[in-house]
């Protein structure tokens, strides 16, 4: 839903060196103006949220206890706290109401001129991002675990036709829904659609009434949306394939983001079935620390099973733990900063055991 900002006509690459200073943006406020979310969007050049406003206190001292029962199986500055961590990057965007304004702005502005709105992280990422995906969930699909060192390897029409055509896919925070759209249009040939099972959700009712006019204006309408918080999800089913391209970076900057990280990945391990593929594209986390992130949650469910008070559904983590690595992109754009080579993105995906 959330991420790096480009307008459909801008090039990503021109600023893929460029890294904005981040400015200090109030959190208070319950509504935010149009120049507090142009500026805001403007200086996060990197950064980007996508916050709850959950009410329900249990659920936050569940995750709160499981904080701090796992706090030996990570390091202090992966989930601390607001009070422990001063420094912590929260800001304006972690808060549902900026959105919430900033879809009833890109509703209104597609009604009027027809425009789709944002493109998070930029087409070119959202097109690599859907053609690795496809590829990935191929080889998967033949029993073909990609090893660590090499891309999947793009299959033929007709074996995409045999391995694809019932996977199920839940795009989490979608925004817009464009990412569906292109996943939808790449699996598509005149025979079949080989990815048929498509839901999108986002917790403003915005950008679903956005997502459903453009899907409804460019005829795709097999795809559904929801209102619907990744959080305290409502959705009883699983999928096959969950895709996050933006979600998990902008929970992390609410300012109960330590907390809202476990409850994401509490609700995507229940949402995600066994077998299936988690995607997750980030502009704040590097491909190894959003790995790490995985074993400190594996680590707590772990610790968690081996308690005297645990079910059997959290006993059966005691050996299979909930998530591990499968591969990541490695054909972005690198950059050399302070001695060290990085990417302005990271797609990494994770096997659900």
């Amino acid at each position: 839903m959330a991420g790096m900002r480009f307008s459909p006509e801008d090039s990503p690459e021109a600023n893929q060196h460029l890294q904005l200073p981040q400015q200090q943006l109030q959190t208070g406020r319950e509504v935010a103006s149009d120049d507090d979310r142009s500026v805001a969007a403007d200086s996060w050049s990197i950064k980007s949220d996508y916050g709850s406003t959950l009410d329900d206190e249990q659920r936050h001292a569940d995750a709160a206890e499981a904080l701090s029962s796992a706090a030996n199986f990570r390091p202090a500055s992966d989930y601390s706290s607001d009070k422990d961590e001063p420094d912590a990057e929260t800001s304006m965007l972690g808060l549902q109401s900026y959105w919430d304004a900033a879809y009833l702005d890109e509703l209104a502005n597609f009604r009027e001129h027809g425009h789709v709105g944002e493109i998070w992280f930029g087409t070119d990422v959202m097109d690599t991002v859907i053609s690795w995906t496809k590829s990935l969930c191929t080889e998967v699909s033949q029993g073909h675990i990609p090893n660590h060192g090499g891309e999947p390897k793009p299959q033929s029409v007709e074996q995409d036709e045999k391995y694809l055509s019932c996977w199920s896919v839940l795009d989490i925070g979608t925004g817009n829904g464009l990412l569906l759209q292109e996943l939808s249009k790449q699996g598509y040939n005149p025979r079949l659609c080989l990815f048929t099972d498509l839901t999108g959700t986002d917790y403003s009712e915005g950008a679903i009434d956005l997502a459903r006019s453009l899907a409804d204006r460019d005829g795709f309408s097999n795809i559904k949306f929801l209102v619907d918080d990744i959080l305290e999800t409502k959705l009883d089913r699983q999928f096959q394939l969950v895709m996050d391209k933006g979600t998990l970076d902008a929970i992390g900057l609410h300012p109960d983001g330590p907390i809202k990280r476990i409850m994401y990945w509490d609700s995507v391990s229940k949402l995600l079935a066994p077998g299936g593929i988690l995607v997750i594209t980030s502009c704040n986390h590097t491909k190894d620390e959003l790995v790490q992130e995985v074993e400190n949650f594996n680590q707590r469910n772990i610790a968690i099973s081996q308690e005297p008070s645990a079910t059997k559904d959290q006993e059966t983590h005691r050996d299979h733990p909930p998530f591990r690595y499968l591969n990541h992109v490695r054909t972005y754009p690198t950059f050399m900063f302070g001695g060290s080579v990085g990417s302005r993105v990271a797609t990494v995906a994770f096997l659900r055991n």
